[in-house]
């Protein structure tokens, strides 16, 4: 047994950050200055180029997340097919941090904040990014358009207990 502290993770295509220091992000204003972390269940919501606009959704106890379309995955991710290259070309970085120095953000499930400037313990390449879903069983769905999920995905969650995430929608196409 490990006598280390648990790590948490923060995703950055910027290999060379040696501190993070706390901002206010530019999305939630009110938000006092924070670092940011993700547990390692949610993680693989940041499998992504940072600016990559996508609608992820899951079941929390494993079963299919079937309500929007056939699958036997229990997570499926969606982005616009016009981010395929930029995600095949994306070299993710990830950087652990000792999960002592982070509390729950209790507005979003997984994700930590640490109101103090914090320094990495390791950063790593993440590896090909379609590759490492397809090694952790999520289904990777390209669409045209995420807008149609959109709804469909807070729908699905209220009537059947699935726990989602919408990041970066402001850089999806536009509605048609």
């Amino acid at each position: 047994m490990s006598d280390r502290p648990p790590l948490v993770w923060h995703f950055s295509e910027d290999p060379s950050i040696t501190e993070f220091v706390p901002h206010v992000p530019a999305t939630n204003p009110t938000m006092p200055p924070a670092v940011w972390a993700i547990d390692d269940a949610h993680a693989p919501l940041y499998w992504f180029p940072r600016d990559c606009p996508r609608i992820t959704w899951w079941t929390p106890d494993g079963r299919p997340a079937d309500r929007l379309g056939p699958t036997t995955a229990a997570r499926v991710h969606a982005v616009e097919a016009a981010w395929l290259d930029r995600i095949r070309r994306c070299t993710l970085y990830r950087y652990g941090f000792d999960a002592a120095d982070f509390a729950p953000w209790a507005e979003a499930e997984g994700q930590l904040v640490s109101p103090t400037t914090v320094r990495p313990r390791s950063v790593e390449p993440v590896g090909d990014l379609l590759d490492r879903h397809v090694a952790a069983g999520i289904e990777l769905r390209l669409v045209p358009s995420l807008w149609p999920l959109h709804e469909a995905v807070v729908e699905a969650a209220a009537a059947h207990g699935y726990r989602f995430s919408m990041v970066r929608l402001r850089n999806a196409a536009a509605r048609l």
